[in-house]
This record gives structure tokens, C-alpha cells and sequence, in this order.
């Protein structure tokens, strides 16, 4: 509650919280277009491959053209205005700069940004979940070590969704389950960047298709982004993954007490203490109403009847039997509120979420029937989409991330709906998100995974 007060501070002392941000995409625009009005924090430098967006994006968050004029990033810190430029390296290897916001989406740039910018001492808020899911406890472990924080993005759901978990069990409450709602069915896992649009024109209505990035969106729709998303939460809350992964029950946002409960007690779940996504469509196709498309939530348990009773006094959402209980938030805002993040890493040097556990993997899974030779185009793409897998089963199997799915050739055939493994693909052993990777792998393989 005192992060705004602690901004104010650095504000009056003449020292705001200075900020360096990697991609101008979606995400970092909409944290531009806040952190420009955030007193006590300044955005020195935004690096992005192409300058030009990234001026354009800056002028759509309403951010004066003098703010980023061509200038350097010492100019930038002299001026109060902010560097433009192609070179995060430069960047993060700037000794001003305290803290790094990862925003560009690629698993193996964020590894190795993040690896940077925690080997240069500073924060790094890792928007990139998708670098998250493939090696976040190991880099989370590599910060503390160093003495910065590796936190993931306050705004997007995974952070939003640990609070909700740490909220509960400080409250003494037994966490059943956690996650988000999203608009899904079946027949998504198939969807492709060309059929994407025939899901999108359902429920958006975007009138320039230009303006959005299929393959992106794809991810959202064909249920990887689901879990890449439940596969952090489970590493920073340590909840675990099903045993085959997300089952998508719809649900109204009043009822997921109700729902995201355990199969013994009437419920989906396969047991207590894991992460589940709610479908804002019934499996025939029609919509839920008042779902949690936007949303997260948290279902947690009392075995007190005094607890069951205030339940329902407080206008609580509890199911049937008066047990279980849930809260929601019904949307997120993602850049819009990045802030928190960037403030509580500096200033309470606590991150909004961490991996602490391997707990839960995202392993490339076929789309459709696939050919030895083929070329993996990665997530959202034509060949394959994410599933949540327990990491002991991913890694007693030999999975393969689904974060290192992409610009990789098939050495067999796959089929439709098979998991594919590190001995299917033609992979370079050298690369270094696979080395990366691969540290992990051997750093919190079971028994050592818990605590490591």
C-alpha cells in the first residue's frame, strides 16, 4: 500500500526509479503510456529492433514528440526525457539504469536478457513469460544470488493470480485451486494464424486486421498461452500441473467454487492444490454468461464451520456444501499496471511473483498430423500449442519445451495430439536458451525440485 508514498519520496529526493524497457509491443506501450504520468519513476531508454515503431508507439500512449527526441541515454537522464534506441545491450549494460523490463515475447531473447541484466545487478521484470515457462526458476534462482529481483509482470495474470494465492494462505486458507478464464473449445488446439480469424470475428471486433499479430493472438485461442501462463503460476506458488494438463470446465464467474473443486467432492479437479483455466464457452459452442474471460481467480478451503458460516454472511461465493469458497477479479489491465511491478522491485526490492519451484512444464503438442522434415514454427503457430505437463512427467519423458519449438526440424513423423520429445527435433546442443534450459533441467529434477 505504500509503494506510491516510496515513489514520492525518490520524487522530492531527486531520484526517480529509472527504468529501461526491451520491446514496444502491446505490453510496453501500455506501461508507457502510464509510467509517462508516475511520478517518481522514469523511463529512461526504450530499445527496440525498429526504432520507428517504437516512436509511433510512444506518440499512441499521447507521449509529447520532444519526451523522445533523438537522444542518448545519458541525455535522457540529464533531460528527464527518453532514449530510443536499437541496442538493449547498451542498455542494460548502463550503470543509471535500475531496472529492466523484459517485453519482447521470445523465449531465447529473454533468457538471455534477463541472464544480462541480472550479470549488470539490475531488476529484471520479466514480461516474457514465455521465458518464464521454459527456465524462470533457474533465472529466478541466478537473481537472488546476485542480489536483484527477478519478478514476473504485475497486470498480467500469472502475478495477478499469486497474489490471489498468497492472499489466501495468509489468511490461513487451504489454496484448491487458482487461475483465469478464457474463451476456449476443444477444436481450438487446431487453430492456425490463417483460421484464427474464424474464432476472433466471434467475439472482437477488430476492423484493421493489420493491427494485430495472428500468430500472437493464435496463442491466446489454441490454449498455449493458458499454459505458459498456469505453468508460472505453479512455479512461483508451487500448485501443480494435472496430471494431463488444463481441462477448460466453463464456468460463470459465480461458480467456480463450485467447479474448481476436487472430483471427490463433486467438482473437475483431479485433486486439491492445482491450477485449472475456465472456458467462457460451453462445449456447444454457445457463450457463458458472466464469465471470467478477463479474469482470475482463487478457490480455497475451510474445515471450520464458524469460517463456513462467514462465508455466507459476507456475501462470500461459496459452493453448495459451504466449504469451499472463491474470489475473483474480473479483469486485468496487463501494461496498464506493470508499474507495481517496477516499483515494488526497486523500492521493497520484492518481486510481484517469482519462480521458486519446477513444478509444472509447457511441452510442444502436435496440431495435426506432422512430417519428419518439417520446420516447427513455435508458439501459434501451424505445427504445434502448448500443454501444461507436470515437470517430473516432462522430464521423465523427455519433452520438449514449448518454448524451443521453433526454427527446429523434425527428425519423425508425429502424430496428431502426441507430445513431442528432445530426441524428435534436430536441435543445437550449443544455443543458449537450450544450455540454459538445460541447467534447470539438471538443477530442479526431482527429488531436488522443491526448494532448489
Amino acid at each position: 500500500m505504500n509503494l506510491n508514498r516510496m515513489l514520492l519520496e525518490r520524487q522530492a529526493a531527486g531520484r526517480p526509479v529509472t527504468v529501461g524497457l526491451i520491446g514496444a509491443g502491446k505490453f510496453g506501450t501500455m506501461f508507457a503510456s502510464q509510467v509517462r504520468q508516475t511520478a517518481g519513476m522514469h523511463l529512461v531508454a526504450v530499445a527496440d529492433l525498429d526504432t520507428a515503431r517504437a516512436r509511433s508507439q510512444l506518440a499512441s500512449a499521447a507521449w509529447p514528440q520532444a519526451q523522445y527526441a533523438d537522444r542518448s541515454i545519458d541525455d535522457a537522464l540529464k533531460s528527464g526525457g527518453t532514449a530510443v534506441i536499437d541496442n538493449a545491450d547498451l542498455m542494460i549494460g548502463h550503470g543509471a539504469i535500475e531496472v529492466i523490463i523484459e517485453a519482447t515475447g521470445d523465449p531465447g531473447a529473454g533468457i538471455r536478457f534477463a541472464l544480462k541484466a541480472i550479470d549488470n545487478g539490475k531488476h529484471i521484470v520479466m514480461v516474457n513469460v514465455e521465458a518464464d515457462a521454459v527456465a524462470g526458476p533457474l533465472l529466478a534462482r541466478r537473481a537472488r544470488e546476485a542480489g536483484v529481483v527477478y519478478s514476473l509482470a504485475w497486470g498480467d495474470q500469472p502475478a495477478l493470480i499469486a497474489e490471489h494465492v498468497d492472499w489466501a494462505r495468509t489468511c490461513g486458507f487451504k489454496v484448491v485451486a487458482a487461475g483465469k478464464g478464457t474463451r476456449y473449445h476443444p477444436t481450438y488446439h487446431r487453430s492456425t494464424p490463417d483460421t484464427v480469424w474464424d474464432i476472433l470475428d466471434k467475439y472482437m471486433k477488430i476492423q484493421d486486421r493489420s493491427s494485430i499479430n495472428p500468430k500472437m493472438f493464435n496463442s491466446f485461442v489454441d490454449g498455449t498461452k493458458s499454459g505458459i501462463e498456469m505453468t508460472a503460476v505453479c512455479n512461483a506458488t508451487g500448485l501443480e500441473a494435472q496430471s494431463e494438463g488444463l481441462s477448460f470446465p466453463p464456468a460463470m464467474r459465480f461458480e467456480h467454487a463450485e467447479i474448481c473443486k476436487p472430483r471427490s467432492a463433486g467438482g473437475v479437479l483431479e485433486r486439491a492444490g492445482v491450477t485449472e483455466v475456465t472456458s467462457s464457452v460451453y462445449r456447444d459452442g454457445t457463450d457463458v454468461p458472466h464469465s471470467l474471460v478477463m479474469g482470475t481467480y482463487v478457490v480455497f478451503e475451510t474445515d471450520s464451520a464458524y469460517s463456513q458460516e462467514c462465508f455466507r454472511e459476507y456475501s462470500m461465493l461459496p459452493d453448495a456444501s459451504g466449504r469451499y469458497a472463491a474470489l475473483y477479479r474480473p479483469i486485468h489491465m496487463i501494461g496498464l499496471e506493470l508499474g507495481v511491478s517496477v516499483a515494488s522491485a526497486a523500492l521493497r526490492r520484492e518481486p510481484t511473483g517469482a519462480p521458486v519451484v519446477f513444478n509444472s512444464d509447457v511441452v510442444a503438442t502436435a496440431k495435426r498430423p506432422l512430417k519428419a522434415g518439417e520446420m516447427l514454427d513455435g508458439e501459434g503457430g501451424f505445427c504445434v500449442w502448448g500443454k501444461q505437463t507436470p515437470a517430473g512427467q516432462s522430464l521423465e519423458q523427455g519433452y520438449l519445451p514449448l518454448g524451443l519449438a521453433h526454427g527446429i526440424k523434425l527428425k519423425v513423423d508425429i502424430a496428431e495430439g502426441q507430445r513431442l520429445k528432445w530426441s524428435d527435433v534436430d536441435y543445437d546442443p550449443n544455443n543458449l536458451a537450450v544450455r540454459v534450459r538445460r541447467e534447470m533441467e539438471a538443477a530442479f529434477s526431482r527429488p531436488n525440485a522443491r526448494g532448489a
